[in-house]
């Protein structure tokens, strides 16, 4: 089975695999976004973050590789009355906006360690000076952990890795901790996670 075969099965089904609503650590930052500026939800899935966004004013791209997944974006954002623009994209090979975005999130991405220092610059490289990233995945830790989670910590990370990659922003919040998460495939049971906040300068 392709990667391509492998998402779109994922996302096949009728029901939202991590849920409807938000990712904690962004609805936990609420207090961070500007209704009226423009946000890209990165690897956005069934777009829970992404319409979550809209519903806050925010005018949002959600790019994701699955299509499947963004038809559900697309039908969730309808239910909530909101409009989200969606794109099919293959991260490692999608023309990177530059110094477009007010907003960049993503969350629980995972690629090989090679990858993540190319996907994080690029991300870093589509906010506009004075924008923000809003970053959370797993840290190292969850490797050994059996509630989700890549099960190679290479493709898991640490606040060294990003801030390797972000040398040039200005670190708002970076840290790793064990959350008890709410939402998603394993609700009440622990994660190991890099949390980030960073702004490019003005």
């Amino acid at each position: 089975m392709s990667r391509q075969d492998f998402w779109e099965d994922r996302y096949a089904g009728e029901d939202y695999l991590f849920g409807t609503e938000p990712n904690d650590f962004l609805a936990e930052e609420a207090h961070r976004l500007v209704p009226g500026t423009r946000a890209l939800a990165v690897a956005d899935g069934e777009g829970r973050n992404g319409v979550w966004l809209a519903e806050q004013g925010l005018d949002v791209l959600s790019v994701d590789f699955s299509n499947n997944a963004l038809a559900k974006a697309r039908a969730l954002a309808a239910d909530r009355g909101v409009a989200i623009e969606t794109e099919q994209a293959d991260l490692m090979h999608w023309d990177w906006p530059v110094a477009a975005f007010d907003l960049v999130v993503t969350f629980f991405i995972h690629p090989p360690a090679r990858d993540q220092q190319i996907l994080l610059a690029a991300m870093y490289q589509a906010l506009k000076p004075g924008g923000l990233l809003i970053f959370e995945a797993y840290g190292k830790a969850q490797a050994d952990n059996e509630y989700g989670g890549p099960s190679d910590p290479d493709r898991c990370y640490s606040d060294a890795i990003l801030r390797q990659a972000l040398g040039q922003a200005e670190i708002l919040l970076l840290e790793e901790k064990t959350i008890i998460r709410r939402s998603g495939r394993f609700p009440g049971k622990p994660g190991d996670v890099v949390r980030l906040i960073a702004r490019r300068p003005e």
